[in-house]
């Protein structure tokens, strides 16, 4: 067996392992040479990418403009989409080659390509500069500004994957890191940083310390046997009320960043409906279940196209 040419059979246990299905698409379709990598990028798993992708659209949407909403703002949504895919993918990658050890000893993660032997790190490392390089290639078409926000979310990108190993909060450190996009969004269309922007990013790094360590729950376990720290295993049976913290936070953050942008009240109706789905969810999530974990890990979506939603309609209306 190699790298380019799996042998899916071998992949032990991996009907029943959560990050790495027989059934995905990518495993029924993509050619023996790629398959790996495009498992290495989650391609079959979209809701890392749209928790990336989101908060660039929420910061586009939030942002002012003299003429309300054009082809240039469509056209930046589309660069925004395929960057989130790509970055996403060099995150997972980036994570996965430092974490390779690790991996190998939990349930979830021992068949990823890298921890299971199907991707080398010298494969991976070739990989990842090519994401790198597709990313910045993105990234060039957007204003000076922008350029230099975007630089710099890689100061956080590449320590994120260290942070469950020296403190209890890596959801924070990933809150500040996957939710860089606001800013970039924002200053796509302004060309400067504003503090409604910097309100929006806190309140969305809020929300990923909140469904994160739901996410984290999966693991908890097998963190506390190999000694990884989370918030899951930080607020124990606590995380519910928790959660619920970060979540209101997250609300009254996001309210009021629409409020400083000069939004329409009618986007509140709109995050409300979310947050109040959000709280539903948290009532019905039960920590000791893996499964249901990454389903309500997955309802987020949901939440964030409301407040997307929200944004746009209060832009136009107001």
């Amino acid at each position: 067996m190699t790298a380019a040419e799996p042998d899916k059979a071998a992949i032990p246990d991996a009907d029943d392992a959560v990050d790495i299905a027989r059934d995905s698409w990518i495993a029924r379709h993509a050619p023996p040479a790629i398959e790996p990598y495009l498992t290495l990028m989650r391609l079959d798993r979209p809701i890392g990418w749209w928790l990336l992708l989101f908060p660039c659209w929420w910061g586009l949407a939030l942002a002012p403009r003299a003429e309300g909403y054009g082809w240039q703002d469509l056209w930046f949504a589309v660069l925004f989409f395929v960057g989130s895919v790509v970055m996403r993918g060099a995150g997972c990658t980036i994570n996965d080659l430092i974490d390779r050890k690790i991996d190998a000893q939990v349930a979830r993660t021992r068949t990823r390509p890298i921890a299971s032997g199907r991707i080398s790190v010298f494969q991976a490392l070739t990989f990842l500069a090519l994401q790198l390089a597709v990313g910045l290639a993105i990234l060039l078409q957007f204003n000076a500004t922008t350029i230099w926000v975007g630089m710099a979310s890689l100061v956080l990108v590449f320590p994120y994957p260290l942070m469950k190993r020296v403190t209890w909060w890596p959801q924070a450190f990933l809150g500040i890191t996957f939710n860089w996009g606001a800013l970039v969004g924002w200053t796509a269309v302004t060309g400067s940083l504003g503090w409604p922007a910097i309100i929006l990013y806190l309140s969305a790094a809020a929300w990923t310390i909140g469904y994160d360590t739901i996410y984290a729950h999966q693991d908890k376990d097998d963190d506390a046997r190999i000694g990884v720290k989370s918030t899951a295993l930080k607020f124990g049976s606590a995380s519910k009320p928790l959660v619920l913290v970060f979540y209101s936070v997250t609300f009254v953050g996001i309210a009021i960043a629409g409020v400083a942008a000069g939004l329409s009240f009618l986007f509140l109706p709109f995050v409300g409906l979310g947050a109040l789905f959000l709280i539903v969810q948290l009532g019905r999530w039960r920590p000791d279940d893996p499964a249901d974990c990454l389903a309500r890990f997955k309802d987020q979506r949901w939440f964030a196209w409301a407040v997307l939603a929200g944004f746009v309609f209060g832009r136009v209306w107001s």
